[in-house]
């Protein structure tokens, strides 16, 4: 049976549409959309919901830790921190964070993710499929639409072994990977080799090529590649190239690839990533919160570049603070305004640049208000302080500039409201569940 709901506006690839209804089937896509007379909504302004593009569920758990400066602090004292609290999640455990993280993703304004899953084994080291259950698990009861990634990790640095701490990680052999890959069912899934840095160059394509035989020709691929400094340095001492120019060397770069945050990026290897028709996934409140630098997103966007959006370690999760942050980002580093800007104004190029980019990174119908495409939505609160007397463009100008998940309304998945005025369906039994296994964790720490 088809639902239907109705708007007041409604912002679709054609951009903004009064007055409109979405029929819906029963799978929850878009069947049509069709002009409403009456006069009773579902909303006010609706907007595709921002697919989250690069995703670690289980970080969600380091909120409050790793914060103390601890000598040259960085990127590498946060990771173990990150370890530490990583060896000491079970099946259980995730389900419980990873439903948070969803939901929390839900009440910001993602309604669907890409998850970068590789907390593979268990405590014990064990494998199985069960910490990858959990994220699905997690996933159903939070309500948000799911692209699971599971990630190759296969050593410790370019020439290192797996330390202890990193054994729940790691799959040495490509067919136990690619078992666990077989193994999984039930959600759209993709590959992730980690990186350069944790994969031997020459494995990835061996991967891809493994991945094919169990999912066919088409999905997503993703790997972190040229996110910090001393990552390039050490590829360019180890193997004479940049990340990027050894990914390149030996996968053949298309569509189907994402490659996350490529911060350290250069011109050429930019202008390359544009030709090659791959994602830039940029992850800004993450790469902040790491100090990892800043994307070529300006220059990239121009040349036509596809760009999404992911909250990565979801320590703060918020696809509006996102998107604000990536442009102020770009007005730092270039000294101007109105970087991702266009004639219509800031919002809405900047939203649906994200929308775009995370349906590639997905691989799903999703980020688009149209026939064929799921019913994934955020609705905006017409009584908003921050929209007050805005219309269209100028409201998405000053939700990007002035806004946060607090000026949404609701938010749906497949046409089903998951999120009313703030408030997640499940309201406090996932922060209850959520309040027992933290303190569980950390009092373990």
């Amino acid at each position: 049976m088809n639902t239907v709901l109705r708007f007041q506006h409604i912002l679709t690839p054609e951009g903004f549409e009064r007055q409109k209804r979405l029929v819906i089937d029963d799978i929850g896509r878009i069947d049509s959309i069709e002009d409403e007379a009456g006069d009773a909504f579902d909303g006010w302004l609706a907007l595709p919901g921002m697919p989250d593009a690069h995703s670690h569920c289980f970080q969600r758990a380091m909120v409050g830790l790793g914060e103390s400066a601890a000598g040259e602090d960085s990127f590498w004292s946060w990771r173990e921190a990150m370890y530490q609290l990583a060896t000491r999640i079970g099946p259980e455990d995730l389900q419980v964070i990873a439903t948070r993280a969803f939901s929390d993703m839900l009440r910001g304004g993602f309604t669907s993710v890409a998850e970068f899953h590789y907390l593979h084994h268990l405590p014990d080291g064990s494998a199985g499929t069960e910490m990858a259950q959990a994220v699905i698990e997690g996933a159903r009861l939070a309500g948000i639409r799911l692209t699971l990634l599971p990630v190759l990790y296969q050593r410790g640095g370019f020439d290192a072994v797996p330390a202890s701490r990193q054994r729940r990680f790691v799959h040495q052999r490509i067919d136990d990977f690619l078992d666990l890959l077989d193994r999984l069912s039930g959600v759209p899934l993709g590959i992730a080799p980690h990186s350069v840095r944790a994969v031997e160059p020459a494995a990835i394509a061996d991967v891809e090529s493994g991945a094919r035989e169990i999912l066919g020709d088409v999905f997503p691929r993703h790997i972190h590649v040229s996110e910090q400094l001393i990552e390039v340095e050490e590829c360019l001492e180890f193997y004479g190239k940049t990340p990027i120019e050894l990914l390149a060397e030996h996968v053949s770069l298309d569509h189907h690839w994402s490659l996350v945050h490529a911060t350290h990026a250069t011109e050429v290897e930019t202008e390359e990533m544009n030709r090659a028709g791959v994602t830039a996934v940029l992850c800004p409140l993450t790469e902040a919160y790491l100090g990892d630098g800043l994307f070529h997103a300006a220059a990239f966007r121009e040349a036509g570049g596809r760009i999404a959006i992911g909250s990565d370690s979801n320590v703060r999760i918020d696809a509006i603070e996102e998107l604000r942050l990536l442009e102020y980002g770009q007005r730092l580093r270039l000294h101007r305004r109105a970087c991702l800007a266009d004639e219509t104004g800031l919002g809405r190029p900047l939203w649906e640049l994200a929308c775009r980019g995370g349906e590639h990174a997905l691989g799903q119908p999703v980020g688009r208000l149209e026939p064929g495409a799921f019913a994934d939505l955020v609705v905006l609160r017409k009584d908003s302080v921050v929209l007050s007397a805005l219309e269209d463009a100028q409201a998405l100008d000053a939700l990007i500039t002035a806004g946060c998940a607090q000026d949404l309304a609701a938010v749906y998945v497949g046409g089903r409201r998951v999120v009313d005025n703030g408030e997640h369906e499940r309201g406090l039994a996932t922060t209850d569940e959520y309040g027992v296994v933290m303190g569980r964790l950390r009092n373990s720490l």
